[in-house]
């Protein structure tokens, strides 16, 4: 799989431009960074799903970006990073491809081949949601971040399910494990003369995180609550121009656990297989 080596490697560089002139590699105000990672989730999971490569070739299946849900029981709506879904109208000229230089995503030339041999996934109005994204960080404060953490994440699944059944709901969680952190808020004007760090206790703190998350409802088939795949993401981050690397030991989940990335594609693309085996 791809998508967290490519979320690490373009996060890596310091694109996100604050309005004191500063560049950061991660904006808690930019959504930059759930872009990628769900691109990186639409990207792994079509080279890896015959069906929905059948389905984006054959124009069925499109994708929608910041796509605003409304579930019909409760009225609450919320907008997705990003959607499959059938097109309602006449398909754009975005794609996936293309999108890649507006997110100014990092590839290496085996993941650019491997891109250029997928079907042309398109950007279309929306019509019915067949997936439904949502990726969120949790890179300082930690434990005072939680609350908000679970409720966002919380709300998204509530919210696609009860809009639609059937539609897959996709969460995607990064967790920082660096143990000292250049925080945009904390650094504004005095990033350049005075930095102030934020201090994290490693790896309680992403341990702490980790829990939380895994706390969230999953579920197993439609009419349950919860999310149908759910992954954990860790990196080292102290955002402060130092490449982003991913860990893979604890409190990383590790291969084989539902938690995994990996285990997210693959169970994305049993649920496509056979929820979505009828789609024309």
């Amino acid at each position: 799989m791809y998508g967290p080596t490519i979320l690490a490697r373009t996060l890596s560089s310091t694109t996100r431009r604050d309005r004191y002139g500063n560049h950061w590699q991660y904006h808690s105000r930019s959504d930059h960074h759930s872009k990628v990672a769900c691109w990186g989730v639409v990207f792994d999971l079509l080279a890896t799903t015959p069906l929905l490569r059948r389905h984006v070739d054959a124009g069925v299946v499109c994708f929608g970006i910041n796509h605003e849900m409304r579930d019909f029981v409760h009225d609450r709506k919320k907008n997705l990073d990003l959607v499959l879904c059938t097109p309602s109208g006449i398909a754009t000229d975005e794609t996936l491809s293309s999108i890649t230089r507006g997110y100014e995503i990092e590839l290496t030339q085996t993941e650019q081949a491997v891109l250029n041999d997928l079907p042309r996934l398109v950007r279309a109005p929306v019509g019915s949601v067949i997936m439904a994204l949502e990726a969120k960080a949790c890179m300082t404060a930690h434990q005072r971040a939680l609350p908000r953490l679970y409720d966002e994440l919380n709300s998204s699944h509530l919210t696609v399910h009860g809009a639609s059944e059937q539609a897959i709901a996709v969460g995607f969680t990064m967790v920082n494990v660096s143990s000292r952190y250049l925080s945009p808020d904390l650094n504004k004007k005095n990033r350049a003369t005075d930095p102030e760090w934020s201090q994290h206790k490693q790896p309680r703190d992403a341990q702490i995180a980790v829990d939380k998350i895994k706390q969230l409802p999953r579920r197993s088939k439609v009419g349950d609550v919860g999310y149908d795949a759910l992954s954990i993401v860790v990196v080292d981050m102290p955002n402060d121009g130092a490449p982003v690397r991913l860990i893979n030991d604890p409190p990383a989940p590790q291969s084989g656990e539902i938690y995994h990335y990996d285990t997210m594609i693959a169970r994305l693309s049993g649920i496509y297989a056979t929820r979505f085996k009828d789609l024309a």
